[in-house]
């Protein structure tokens, strides 16, 4: 397991809020961590991964306020410097992803071309 104390990305206190009542409601296991990943598709190209999900052979490991986050390393590439944060207003409510390393982002936030 690869360690590591400093997270390529921020979350937020209000996404991490909402993460928590997610592992709350929906009973995820304890094994189990927030896994932060990019795939291909969506309307730009690349599509963000936000999920709970068990440990892979190789995924980098973290520690945000308790919470273990799994990315793997060549997803670093794409999400370094990117911030999660929560959103809740009369337009959208969701997950947001600021991302510095896309080149272009969908009108929907939630893809993006590198």
């Amino acid at each position: 397991m690869d360690t590591s104390t400093l997270l390529p990305i921020n979350i937020t206190e209000s996404a991490l809020c909402q993460l928590r009542r997610i592992i709350e409601e929906q009973n995820i296991p304890s094994d189990h961590g927030l896994r932060i990943g990019v795939k291909g598709g969506g309307c730009s190209g690349f599509s963000y991964v936000l999920g709970f999900d068990a440990q892979r052979d190789n995924d980098q490991v973290y520690e945000v306020y308790g919470m273990k986050v799994f990315m793997e390393k060549a997803h670093s590439l794409y999400l370094a410097g990117m911030e999660i944060e929560w959103v809740d207003g009369l337009n959208n409510r969701g997950f947001s992803f600021v991302n510095p390393n896309a080149k272009s982002t969908c009108g929907c936030g939630q893809s993006f071309s590198a």
